[in-house]
């Protein structure tokens, strides 16, 4: 016989009045978090009361109801109804719509209590994304409906912004497919089909992090801070009609400019109207572009202008500013921070004084006639003009050596005809392709009719010259350096395609990621500088360099070996590839990392000595609150990261930039670890104490020089 369902019973409901409620002792919630009761009773005032409380008749101590009602379930609406009336905007009286349970239940208060708070259900936040746009949508402004839900109005903006995602991935979002992060990180861009595309593209990925994913999202838009950007002005490029995409979660820098060929006409007419007006000047030629190469005044005369003389008031105006700005310098020189007005003031200084050392040249009005101006946009933005270079074309024809006055044919423009040689076709062979690959030659007919060496009998014939020459060069190390300097210079200078004879070469090591002001560092002016230096120096011919390089003293060899060598140099951190393949292993990383601070330590490196401060751009801004404190706290003590840490994250990373100027401070990475035994690529451990003697420098002058002579007698 089946048994019978049992029925179950719901308690009542009732509306009792507010002055018969008391709040129950047993009630679990004894932590104040989440919503406060004064925005709780500001909703019950606009709402009404959304969720019933849950109440319990009170017994005497013979087990009678008194007519009192206490409350296990619903403390923080009750607080909410009991302020509202101390401030005489709800009657003591007031109904309050309550379930009434049985007093005699067995179940116990505190039973009822737990349960209703533990078996809430939280809303997933993309549940609350599209209620914001649903109230949107019909109608309730952005400011209202920050004000209905106590945030603030960018909140809205952002939770906005979320629910604004491609509703494919919102799902996958809702599915806990992705991380909240990097669903901020697809507000970037509107464009729903591209969002799809970049998630395609990733989501089978080990590398999902936001950044990469705005960084695929915005590489066909241009940054805000980019020089192109910032020389026509995100103003004039809105008024144009470009569109500009906007960060929400993270600084952007002003966002990106998303209609590049807009940007592009629009750099271009700018150039175009200030080249014109250089034009006016008397130019002969004015060439502008957005960049310049490196060395595009190469070969080309600089004219030598001659600075005009500063007047009697010029000269007035600088002695009163200089004057002022040192006395603001010497009164303020003690203080933590400048005021705003002194900050502001010594800057229109510094600009006035600058104007004067930028004043233009005067230039001969004949050479004016033949020389021209290169203009182009500074990595800032701002317009650089560079005047007065003549063309080798240009120059004034030469008077040969034995010419009469009167002898027309005496005058030879020798750059000129230079030119005309340079310009005639080179003769070479045609290389025929036919769908990208060669196309097939007939072979040359045999006079006597031999026939070419088979591939397998070349092979090893090569294979044995190769094993002698290796044994040859290994004999004579001058010749060894030699081949290896011309290696290492072709690689350098030349980039050679081919690997030639030696297989030993420096693969260049390109940054994938990198902050803007890196190519203005003095590491890479330094670089610069050493890399023209040398290319003055060495030979056009291929051929004529080895002899170059063999002629060199050994110090010049060795400077020239260590500049090619250090093109090579790999301390970049990536993110490991756990799966294998392309990119780096966790170990390699290791490996990587811990030998770049070997080098460190060998050479001597400071990061502070090489110009590296800690900014806004590249730490502060991109750090969390407490890593900007930890900084400060580091690098300026724990007084100054007391004084910032009342501050937002904007005016904190500003602070603490200034803070930190001049402290040494340097994150983690930017500093030396201590020496440690470094993983061998084969996993073994190489530390100091496993290296050979002659490598540690550890054996004693007499052992030292007894090896060297030793070595001296082989290599002889």
């Amino acid at each position: 016989m089946a048994t019978a369902v049992q029925k179950i019973t719901l308690s009542s409901s009732c509306d009792i009045p507010f002055s018969k409620l008391v709040l129950s002792q047993a009630n679990v919630r004894q932590i104040k978090a989440g919503i406060s009761v004064e925005e709780l009773a500001a909703s019950i005032a606009r709402r009404g009361l959304i969720q019933s409380l849950h109440v319990r008749p009170v017994l005497d101590g013979e087990g009678q109801e008194t007519g009192m009602f206490e409350v296990p379930a619903g403390g923080r609406r009750y607080r909410a109804l009991e302020l509202l009336v101390k401030q005489k905007r709800l009657p003591k009286t007031a109904p309050v719509p309550c379930v009434v349970s049985d007093a005699s239940s067995g179940i116990l208060v505190e039973e009822i209590s737990l349960a209703e708070n533990d078996e809430r259900a939280p809303l997933h936040p993309l549940d609350q994304y599209r209620a914001f746009q649903a109230m949107r949508e019909k109608g309730m402004t952005e400011e209202a409906i920050a004000a209905a839900f106590f945030v603030g109005v960018n909140v809205v903006k952002q939770r906005l912004r979320l629910a604004s995602v491609s509703p494919a991935l919102l799902d996958v979002y809702a599915e806990d497919g992705m991380t909240l992060e990097q669903l901020m990180a697809f507000t970037v861009s509107e464009d729903h089909a591209r969002q799809g595309e970049v998630w395609e593209a990733i989501r089978g990925s080990w590398q999902k992090e936001p950044w990469q994913i705005r960084r695929m999202l915005t590489e066909k838009a241009v940054r805000a801070a980019e020089k192109r950007a910032r020389f026509v002005g995100i103003e004039a490029y809105e008024a144009a009609g470009g569109g500009v995409l906007r960060d929400l979660f993270e600084s952007d820098d002003g966002g990106w400019l998303q209609d590049v060929g807009l940007l592009d006409r629009l750099v271009a007419e700018k150039l175009k109207s200030i080249a014109d007006e250089i034009a006016g000047e008397g130019w002969k030629w004015v060439e502008a572009a957005v960049s310049l190469p490196y060395g595009v005044a190469a070969g080309l005369r600089a004219l030598a202008g001659t600075p005009l003389d500063l007047t009697a008031e010029e000269k007035t105006t600088i002695a009163a500013l200089t004057e002022e700005n040192d006395r603001l310098v010497a009164e303020y020189k003690d203080a933590d921070e400048l005021p705003d007005a002194v900050d502001e003031r010594l800057g229109e200084i510094e600009t006035a004084l600058a104007a004067f050392d930028e004043r233009p040249v005067p230039y001969d009005p004949a050479e004016i006639a033949r020389a021209g101006v290169f203009v182009s946009i500074g990595n800032d933005g701002t317009l650089l003009v560079d005047r007065g270079y003549v063309r080798p074309e240009d120059e004034a024809p030469i008077a040969a050596a034995g010419a009469t006055d009167s002898g027309a044919e005496g005058i030879v423009d020798a750059v000129s005809v230079g030119s005309v040689l340079a310009a005639m076709p080179v003769v070479q062979r045609a290389i025929i392709t036919i769908g990208g690959e060669p196309a097939a030659q007939p072979e040359p007919e045999e006079e006597d009719g031999i026939r070419p060496l088979p591939d397998r009998l070349l092979a090893e014939l090569t294979a044995h010259r190769t094993l002698a020459l290796r044994d040859a060069l290994a004999g004579n190390p001058h010749v060894a350096m030699t081949a290896l300097l011309h290696k290492l210079v072709l690689d350098t200078f030349r980039h050679r395609p081919a690997s030639g004879c030696l297989e030993a070469s420096v693969r260049q090591v390109y940054f994938p990621a990198q902050a803007d002001d890196l190519k203005d560092s003095l590491s890479a002016q330094s670089m610069d500088e050493r890399q023209a230096a040398w290319a003055a120096d060495l030979p056009e011919d291929d051929d004529a360099l080895w002899d170059w390089l063999a002629a060199l003293d050994d110090a010049s060899r060795m400077a020239l070996l260590a500049h090619c060598v250090a093109f090579g140099v790999n301390a970049l951190y990536e993110k490991p590839n756990p799966y294998g393949g392309h990119g780096v292993s966790e170990h390699g990383l290791d490996v990587r990392l811990a030998q770049a601070d070997k080098l460190a330590r060998a050479t001597g490196l400071d990061m502070v000595a090489a110009g590296w401060r800690p900014t806004q751009t590249n730490y502060l801004g991109r750090v969390t609150k407490a890593r900007i404190l930890e900084a400060v706290r580091e690098g300026a003590g724990d007084r100054a990261a007391q004084l910032i840490d009342h501050l937002k994250k904007g005016e904190m990373a500003k602070e603490a930039e200034r803070l930190l100027a001049d402290s040494g401070w340097l994150p983690e990475p930017l500093r030396i670890a201590a020496a440690e035994v470094v993983p061998d690529v084969d996993g073994s451990a190489v530390g100091e104490d496993t290296l050979p003697a002659f490598l540690t420098g550890d054996d004693d002058e007499d052992e030292s020089a007894e090896e060297d002579e030793q070595v001296m007698l082989a290599a002889e």
